[in-house]
């Protein structure tokens, strides 16, 4: 009798092995700062589809737009017994607790899409300077001289100023020349595009609407700032975004929005979701595939990777489609005569 109920507890003790090696039994809990935009819903799409491809479970909160509640959340979904930890951050600086809490229990963390300036979270993003100076050479070349209008992103979200120093790094030379200058600027309060139409309208009303240009951090500020402008048929001045929202996309078919700088969402969803698991599994951040050593603006050594953007404007706009990221018909949808694939 005693063998047998040893035999029964030496197979049990291998099938846990066996599952916790393969994934099953295991759980990844995501916190996501909101919901408001349009891609946080593809990215967790992404983020479910890898986990469930791997035999994790998947669980979330959403902060809805509020720091304390997102400390509140991880404390939720660390007293639920998960194995690792992604967090897109609400505020990068308050978030510091919860990666405290998690680093207490031995739960690994990723920083997602937002950096989190810790060493114990390892950092997933796209290249956030080569965004701003994507979005900068766009608009650049489609109005090479005039008064230029930065919308920047939350001020509490480190990707603002990522953004903003490779804006500034492709429109310093005709800063210096002449060429053009920035009559206006201006931070988003949470990146909501009811702010950045504020911001948009107060600028417009100071320069007496000498606006011919706006670089706009993403797609939710450049729906902003084109709402201002159509309110002042300004509508059609170069204005730039980014993350490749359908509506930014069908934008830029009809003429309203120069770029967006697309991020594949889905790329970067399956890599949180495949280095959460890796490293629930014992994997160091730096043995995670694709993984550089790098040191933030505050000088805290960190191990991130970076994935690769994609600036899509009306030359090019047969990409997302092609991509499977955007139908056809909500692209052009209300496009009369534009370019490929609506024309």
């Amino acid at each position: 009798m005693k063998k047998r109920v040893f035999l029964a507890l030496m197979v049990s003790a291998a099938w846990a092995t066996t599952a916790m090696a393969d994934g099953h039994g295991m759980t990844v809990g995501v916190s996501w700062s909101n919901f408001q935009e349009e891609r946080w819903k593809t990215d967790e799409a992404a983020i479910r589809a890898a986990l469930d491809a791997a035999g994790v479970a998947y669980v979330s909160a959403d902060a809805q737009s509020s720091a304390a509640k997102q400390l509140s959340d991880v404390e939720s979904l660390i007293a639920q017994g998960v194995d690792a930890l992604i967090i897109l951050a609400q505020d990068s600086q308050a978030i510091g607790p919860a990666v405290q809490a998690a680093a207490d229990e031995g739960i690994p963390v990723v920083g997602y899409d937002r950096l989190i300036e810790d060493a114990r979270a390892f950092y997933l993003t796209f290249d956030n300077v080569e965004v701003g100076r994507m979005q900068a050479r766009a608009v650049l070349e489609a109005q090479p001289t005039g008064n230029y209008v930065m919308i920047k992103g939350s001020p509490t979200d480190p990707n603002a100023d990522f953004l903003r120093g490779g804006q500034q790094e492709v429109l310093q030379a005709a800063i210096d020349s002449g060429a053009i200058t920035i009559v206006g600027e201006a931070y988003t309060d949470g990146w909501l595009p009811a702010n950045a139409q504020r911001n948009m309208e107060q600028i417009l009303t100071a320069q007496d609407n000498a606006v011919d240009a706006v670089v706009a951090s993403n797609d939710g500020t450049a729906g902003g700032v084109v709402a201002a402008l159509t309110a002042q048929g300004m509508d059609g001045i170069p204005v730039s975004g980014q993350d490749g929202d359908h509506a930014a996309l069908n934008r830029v078919a009809k003429g309203t929005q120069t770029v967006s700088v697309w991020k594949d969402a889905r790329d970067l969803g399956r890599a949180a979701a495949e280095i959460a698991v890796a490293m629930a599994k014992g994997s160091g951040m730096a043995a995670v595939d694709g993984a550089v050593s790098w040191t933030s603006p505050g000088g805290t050594a960190m191990t991130a990777r970076f994935l690769a953007p994609v600036p899509v404007t009306r030359a090019n706009l047969s990409a997302v489609v092609d991509a499977g990221w955007i139908t056809r018909d909500a692209l052009c949808q209300g496009v009369m005569s534009g370019p490929a694939p609506c024309n």
